[in-house]
């Protein structure tokens, strides 16, 4: 009997510490994306095309305009939902042939990584982890639909076909930005 009520405190204790730990970390208002794909290229050639970000119209649907105002800000525009949104967002961090990670700073509400790990000489896997805030009920409703998760899939696969179809980067941009 003892061992039972034991063994019941622990529990109930461990999920008191679990429900506190996800009352802190969980926020409502924001949702994850979590996406990878693998693509025929080599990780320098998927890591400098990805550093291209005004050619991301040609892959991302939606997105109608990214304009890079200098090596770590960016200004986008997109149709979500529906409608016209814009954002600027800076990259954060950059390693080439590693990793960028960047969140916004006006507009829409956005933080990512995407990170490069090579699977073979001429195959890279690419991860894509991404926070975002839906706006309103059409984004609310997508977001609970899975939308977003869908999208970015879609988008990475247009990625894979981009470049395995062009066989190079359209560009690279090799510097290094450090988290601050």
């Amino acid at each position: 009997m003892l061992g039972k009520i034991v063994t019941i405190a622990a529990a109930a204790a461990g999920g008191i510490m679990l429900s506190k730990h996800f009352r802190k970390s969980y926020d409502p208002d924001k949702s994850t994306v979590e996406e990878s794909i693998e693509v025929n290229v080599p990780v320098s050639t998927a890591y400098n095309q990805w550093t291209q970000f005004e050619d991301f119209p040609k892959f991302m649907k939606g997105v109608t305009e990214v304009h890079q105002i200098d090596d770590t800000h960016l200004h986008w525009r997109a149709r979500i939902g529906g409608r016209e949104e814009e954002w600027d967002c800076e990259i954060t961090e950059q390693t080439p042939d590693q990793r960028i990670a960047w969140h916004s700073t006006g507009g829409a509400e956005n933080a990512g990584v995407m990170t490069f790990h090579k699977i073979a000489d001429s195959r890279t896997r690419i991860m894509l982890q991404m926070d975002y805030s839906p706006k309103g009920f059409v984004e609310g409703f997508g977001n609970a639909l899975g939308a977003v998760g869908a999208r970015t899939r879609g988008d990475l696969k247009r990625f894979k076909k981009f470049i395995e179809e062009q066989g190079k980067e359209t560009g690279a941009w090799r510097g290094t930005v450090a988290q601050h």
